[in-house]
């Protein structure tokens, strides 16, 4: 099954000759074509030909057949994608974040909780988010302490609950 892996989203021109300005959800924002062309939802497909990072996750590209600011401002919110196949195999230990979306998630006692729905940064560090029966989704830190395992193989994660909070929360 192929399953498309969200790299990038156009976030704006740069310039007058067509640049775009790309926001990266790659660890090295610089490898945003390093994995052949990307391509939108509805089927475009996009070749990087020059790439300079601005910022810790914002590059600015130049992507072959975008001329002028017409052009690359026509981008602006368009999600850049590649197939999972494309991406070599993470490290032990590692995963892609779109490898767990829709795993289940127990609790410590083999609860079931609900389903991941996504994985998010607010700018205080990753937070899982678990999509639960009553249709509620319940937030957790991203850490080890919380995270406890992430197993592909069986589909599943376990995650126990901070041990101290400034509020009584009930998470279960």
């Amino acid at each position: 099954m192929s399953r498309d892996i969200l790299l990038g989203v156009v976030i704006g021109a740069q310039g007058l000759k067509g640049e775009v300005k790309v926001k990266t959800f790659t660890q090295n924002p610089g490898q945003l074509g390093a994995y052949g062309p990307l391509h939108a939802k509805d089927g475009r497909k996009f070749a990087i030909r020059v790439l300079r990072t601005a910022r810790a996750d914002i590059v600015v590209a130049r992507i072959e057949g975008v001329g002028d600011r017409n052009a690359a401002e026509a981008l602006k919110g368009v999600e850049l994608f590649v197939d999972r196949g494309a991406l070599p195999p993470p490290e032990a230990d590692e995963f892609y974040h779109a490898d767990i979306i829709g795993l289940s998630v127990f609790d410590a006692e083999d609860r079931l909780l609900g389903t991941v729905s996504g994985l998010h940064n607010f700018g205080a560090g990753d937070v899982i988010a678990i999509a639960q029966a009553d249709g509620n989704d319940l937030l957790l830190p991203f850490t080890r302490d919380v995270v406890a395992v992430v197993d592909l193989n069986e589909k599943r994660i376990v995650v126990v609950a901070p041990a101290e909070t400034d509020e009584k929360e009930d998470w279960s």
